[in-house]
């Protein structure tokens, strides 16, 4: 019963992890999954780095080699998503298909364990009444990943540990010290995997996507500068658009169909409401008619008052209280009840402004 697999990814946050339950009395067996064909930080030094945490704490080490599986879920995923004109999100698609799933069916299968633990920022409790597995939010709200984790299911929820989601990032260093970890200094990630690979996502694009000259246009069609693909772009950027014009012009729309970027001031990127699908309802049952919560449109944005319109086909329409800025296809939307993750989905369609 106190045996638990814990995926190491040679950072600071999962070493920590690892640690803890030992020092709790857990038998932890260390689990690396191999993400990526070609160098990058998490499969190179990062592979390393976990073998050298499991011989500091004289526990066993397996590499899973889930590249392909990546391929096929992530890269091809995105690659798909930005010829289209979005803006996919990997990292939740990344944990539900490619982190979370696998680790636990090989821990079930091959370690014969019922557990995992991340070194992820959230937690998760019971509720009785509802019989639900309920996600929360960290109490370090700095560091929270939940919006990254609302699309984990139920037996997922019940098979995992997150030993950090109640504590702070310096106290997680502090530990890391303490247990003077190889890693208690380890600079943090800045950036997603692919990004510090590649050394940014249009350099990675660059290798899928065929450049392809299209206008930069406003919101009455007249054209303002030149771009080598929509993939480079996404909605609400304002940096490296290439063009002058006397007040701030922000990134409103991308048009695949016609290769066109199309830009506007910041009034002319809000929006009121938007249409979300692939829901996954985490910490309560599907609603049946509307309710109020709050929502995270992207990672770093603050939750705000929204009202959820279910929909047919597993879809909800999302009408804001006041119209959101940047508001992006592909992106998820993460539904809140202060700090519990009710559920979400990836937006799909923006609508009126």
């Amino acid at each position: 019963m106190n045996k638990v697999v814990v995926g190491l990814s040679g950072g600071v946050d999962s070493s920590v992890a690892a640690a803890s339950l030992q020092h709790q009395g857990y038998d932890v067996i260390g689990l690396t999954l191999w993400l990526m064909k070609g160098k990058g930080q998490c499969c190179s030094e990062g592979m390393v780095d976990a073998a050298l945490i499991c011989e500091q704490l004289g526990i066993v080490h397996h590499v899973v080699d889930t590249r392909d599986l990546f391929t096929e879920n992530i890269i091809n995923y995105l690659v798909s998503g930005y010829e289209s004109g979005v803006t996919p999100l990997p990292c939740s698609q990344c944990n539900r298909a490619v982190k979370f799933g696998p680790m636990l069916a090989y821990a079930q299968e091959e370690l014969e364990c019922d557990r995992i633990a991340t070194g992820h920022y959230a937690r998760i409790r019971y509720d009785e009444q509802t019989g639900r597995y309920q996600l929360l939010r960290a109490v370090d709200r700095n560091k929270d990943q939940s919006y990254f984790l609302y699309d984990l299911s139920q037996d997922i929820l019940k098979g995992t540990i997150f030993p950090l989601g109640e504590q702070t990032k310096e106290e997680t260093r502090r530990i890391a010290a303490e247990f003077a970890l190889k890693t208690a200094s380890k600079p943090e990630s800045q950036d997603l995997c692919l990004i510090e690979a590649h050394g940014s996502m249009a350099t990675f694009l660059d290798q899928y996507i065929k450049p392809k000259e299209g206008e930069i246009v406003d919101l009455q069609g007249k054209v303002l500068g030149t771009h080598q693909g929509v993939h480079h772009y996404t909605i609400g950027q304002r940096r490296g658009l290439g063009i002058a014009a006397p007040e701030p012009l922000y990134v409103v729309k991308l048009d695949a169909v016609m290769n066109r970027v199309i830009v506007g001031n910041r009034a002319d990127g809000g929006r009121s409401d938007c249409t979300v699908g692939r829901l996954n309802w985490v910490s309560l049952a599907e609603p049946v008619s509307p309710i109020t919560a709050e929502v995270q449109v992207r990672y770093r944005s603050k939750a705000v008052p929204v009202t959820i319109i279910p929909l047919e086909n597993n879809r909800v329409k999302l009408q804001f209280n006041e119209p959101q800025f940047g508001i992006t296809p592909g992106q998820a939307a993460v539904f809140y009840d202060s700090e519990i993750v009710l559920g979400g989905g990836i937006i799909e369609r923006v609508n009126g402004r």
